[in-house]
């Protein structure tokens, strides 16, 4: 038996093409693109800007079932559809995520796909790449810095010290820095006070670099972060720090795409990095509309499962970018399903087409959600090669009593090649006319019925409950003018439910919001439901304890 390779050894025998050759199959010239060595680059803001009156191709959104340990693989269906559609003759591209070092090295691993379908240069991507998520994490830093320098310094704007909500990040897994104390050892240190760290994919400047416009958007959404409040609860913004000037210096590069490819040569922009928890988990929407412009067809991503991806890209993404999706792929494994109909990890292996059965009615909430936004669906089933012939049919028989088809997609194993029947499909339905797309809730909806609303109806939540605080720091935004704002969910991304463990698709669940959050540059109202983590722990068996160089001083052990 052949011994299968692993992802970096893969990535590393690519056949890669200059990044310049890549970018001309986009039309983008190679004084368009700023370079960052021969297989990466930076598109240019001035080439984007020109490409406005363009007209767009069609956007092809990619979510998944609820994620299990047993995996889903949305990312690398989402490369794989990508060279599919190129294969069959379609000018294509592909919009994801960055990825953070703290997945990296703790549990989750890389975010460039997987098998032979991935994107490349792998080892980079996954590591410092083209510098985007250091530049963030300095300028948040800097406006943290700003803001205890100005309390130091005789406080003229009145800050209340005991709220201030802007904490310090950093792009790594580190519990011990969740809570912390600043400013101790005397008078020359600042005023002592309590605060934290987050990791960087949960800053706001993340999500911010990821919805601006241009500089002057991005400048303006900084402007408008909150930083802390006053004694008599008044907000305290970075414009009145007056830090956004300097921040957005820290982020000129960086809020340019960055450009690479598949391993079958299919342009890939790879750009922001947001939490799909705290913020709303997609790549940049510069990225997404540089890439329309340019190519027929985009394949792009959202994170965690549909309920929490696919609903934010819809009601953050594509109501702030006026942009819609022309066909939702919603991935999906026999293996998940067998988790979400019962089956222990460690059992998975054996046949269980009655679980398969039973986890469907994951799949197909996910799959009534979908239709609810006015967009075709159609189920991807991502294949591992212990699923049997009969989970497999189980699967497609479920889809197809739904009224969706499920296609068998063998990218990992095969590349493009595997998924040739999905891009086939795809590029019909997205042909198709279709002026169905809606949004969940209007923008003129109230906050907390922006919440229950999306609770109810995605989730299936049978009431949802807010303290009185909660409701009255609602109630307080709404008369300061931010009501028009769309709600980001924070919950476990395990389930409908706020309980990781409830798998399948629960109903009639109360959704407790234990708080709030004002993201005033982003543009969203964060609503935390459940336990969340902002600064994330490493796994008592961290992937960094496997990753190091060899002989040659080529990196081992990333995935």
């Amino acid at each position: 038996m052949t011994p299968v390779k692993s992802d970096i050894e893969i990535a590393r025998a690519a056949a890669k093409r200059p990044i310049a050759e890549v970018g001309a199959r986009l039309g983008i010239g190679v004084d368009d693109l700023i370079p960052y060595g021969h297989d990466k680059a930076k598109v240019s803001r001035d080439f984007i800007a020109g490409l406005g009156a363009r007209p767009d191709g069609k956007l092809i959104l990619v979510t998944a079932i609820n994620p299990t340990p047993a995996g889903e693989g949305k990312t690398t269906t989402t490369v794989g559809l990508g060279d599919g559609l190129s294969r069959i003759g379609m000018k294509a591209a592909i919009c994801i995520r960055e990825a953070s070092l703290g997945p990296c090295f703790g549990m989750k691993g890389g975010a460039a796909g997987g098998g032979f379908a991935q994107v490349v240069p792998m080892e980079e991507m996954n590591l410092h790449f083209t510098g985007d998520f250091h530049a963030i994490t300095a300028a948040h830093n800097l406006l943290a810095a700003m803001i205890d320098n100005h309390v130091y310094w005789g406080n003229a704007l009145g800050i209340d010290t005991r709220r201030i909500v802007w904490r310090r990040v950093m792009d790594m897994n580190d519990r011990a820095l969740r809570e912390m104390v600043v400013g101790l050892g005397g008078a020359a240190n600042g005023f002592a006070r309590e605060t934290g760290f987050d990791i960087t994919v949960a800053s706001e400047v993340m999500a911010i670099l990821c919805l601006a416009a241009d500089l002057d958007d991005l400048e303006a959404r900084l402007g408008r972060i909150v930083v802390g409040y006053t004694r008599d609860r008044q907000p305290v913004t970075c414009a009145e720090i007056g830090a956004a000037g300097a921040m957005t210096v820290l982020l000129r590069d960086a809020l340019q795409p960055n450009l690479v490819q598949t391993l079958e040569n299919t342009p890939a922009f790879v750009h922001g990095g947001p939490f799909a928890n705290i913020a709303h988990g997609c790549n940049s929407l510069i990225a997404t509309k540089t890439a329309l412009k340019l190519a027929d067809y985009v394949v792009t991503e959202a994170g965690f499962g549909a309920d929490l991806g696919a609903e934010k890209f819809v009601d953050i993404k594509c109501r702030k970018g006026g942009i819609a999706p022309s066909v939702v792929v919603l991935v999906a494994t026999v293996r998940a399903l067998k988790m979400n109909g019962g089956v222990a990890r460690e059992a998975l292996g054996a046949e269980g087409v009655a679980a398969v059965r039973a986890g469907c009615a994951n799949l197909g909430r996910h799959i009534e959600n979908l239709r609810g936004f006015g967009v075709p669906v159609v189920v991807a089933i991502n294949h591992f090669t212990g699923d049997t012939e009969a989970e497999i049919e189980a699967l497609v028989d479920h889809a197809a009593e739904l009224g969706i088809e499920a296609v068998l997609c063998t990218h990992w194993a095969e590349g493009g090649a595997g998924t040739e029947v999905l891009a086939h499909r795809v590029a019909t339905l997205a042909q198709a006319k279709n002026d169905g797309f809606t949004l969940l809730y209007p923008d003129e909806m109230p906050l907390f019925q922006k919440i229950e609303c999306i609770a109810k109806r995605i989730y299936r939540a049978g009431a949802v409950t807010a303290d009185k605080s909660v409701r009255a720091q609602l109630d307080a935004w709404e008369t300061a003018g931010h009501g028009g704002l769309p709600i980001c969910v924070a919950k476990t991304q395990y389930s409908f439910s706020t309980d990781p463990a409830a798998r399948g698709a629960p109903e009639g669940h109360v959704v407790h919001v234990r708080e709030v959050r004002l993201s005033a540059g982003a543009g969203f109202v964060v609503a935390i439901c459940g336990d969340i983590m902002t600064m994330p722990g490493l796994p008592s068996e961290p992937a960094a304890l496997s990753i190091g160089l060899d002989a040659a001083g080529q990196v081992e052990g990333l995935f």
